[in-house]
């Protein structure tokens, strides 16, 4: 069962750092996502939301094949596909896939303002690797859709460890 995990970050850069290490552990098989979505809460308070897929550029180049192949069936395949790919902007655009975005503007609004936040939408993990990785990082846990105690224990492992 995917989970839902948000870390937020002490400063406005650090989220976007994260980013190419969770890459590079999806690459290695540590972490399975099937979304993500960065924001930034600059320090005037106005919210930059950056998500991994665009439903737009999606919805374009679907409607554009689509939009093509009608075309092509009343001998227009250039305005077919020309009306395919803004008809599938437009929807792709309003479409919500993955993480909600309600409710990461409303979380980026809770954020304190020169800071930054994560959101994962976890498939599989293997846990204790990937906090090890992100500890570097100093992330704080807001909010997930663990269990209570799960929760509990991720809090506790995303804490630095103390040097002996």
């Amino acid at each position: 069962m995917a989970e839902l995990i948000v870390l937020s970050f002490k400063d406005t850069t650090r989220a976007d750092q994260v980013i190419p290490e969770i890459e590079r552990m999806q690459g290695e098989g540590l972490i399975q996502l099937a979304d993500w979505a960065r924001v930034i809460r600059r320090p005037d308070g106005k919210i930059d939301v950056r998500q991994a897929t665009s439903t737009a550029g999606a919805g374009a180049a679907g409607g554009a094949l689509f939009g093509m192949l009608f075309g092509l069936l009343f001998l227009m395949p250039l305005a077919g596909l020309a009306l395919g790919a803004a008809t599938g902007a437009i929807v792709g655009h309003f479409a919500d896939y993955g993480i909600d975005n309600k409710f990461i503007k409303d979380v980026g609004n809770q954020i304190t303002p020169g800071t930054s936040a994560l959101f994962l939408y976890v498939v599989q993990v293997t846990t204790d690797k990937v906090v090890e990785r992100l500890q570097q990082y100093e992330p704080t846990v807001i909010r997930t859709s663990l269990s209570a105690d799960a929760e509990e224990r991720l809090r506790a492992a995303m804490q630095p460890q103390a040097q002996a």
